[in-house]
């Protein structure tokens, strides 16, 4: 595969708030300090949410791709995560990101080869395999 760019644009727009571009998409998304901080700003999304988002965004898209290839037919998959930002040796992380799927299959005794593809698509995500912050997979299947 050859290398991919993706360019992000941001502008500050006042106090803690800025607004987050790509020229080739339609949307943009406003983003602010937590208000966990100093001057931070409620009911915006910040850097932790987006950090967290990436990589439940990633696990997603690769689970759709390898259900796609192994051919595992399912009703619904949804998936929740929560990053956990810790100060280590005086510096803010992002420690840990628990994911927690919820996959529901038309065929029950296909829940060994469903539970295999979720953990294979945990350990191929990219963004996952990019970062240093513990990925940490819980699921149920119906």
């Amino acid at each position: 595969m050859e290398k991919h760019e993706y360019q992000v644009s941001l502008n500050w727009k006042e106090g803690r708030i800025g607004e987050m571009s790509s020229e080739i998409l339609p949307s943009k998304i406003e983003v602010a300090t937590p208000p966990e901080f100093d001057n931070g700003v409620p009911g915006i999304w910040s850097p932790e949410h987006l950090y967290t988002a990436s990589v439940l965004s990633c696990y997603m898209t690769t689970f759709l791709a390898v259900a796609d290839f192994s051919k595992l037919e399912f009703e619904s998959f949804d998936c929740d995560a929560k990053g956990i930002l810790e100060k280590v040796e005086g510096k803010f992380l992002m420690t840990e990101i628990y994911l927690k799927a919820t996959l529901k299959i038309n065929d029950i005794d296909k829940s060994e080869r469903a539970e295999r593809i979720l953990q294979k698509s945990e350990a191929a995500c990219l963004i996952s395999n990019s970062i240093k912050t513990k990925v940490f997979l819980d699921y149920n299947i119906h």
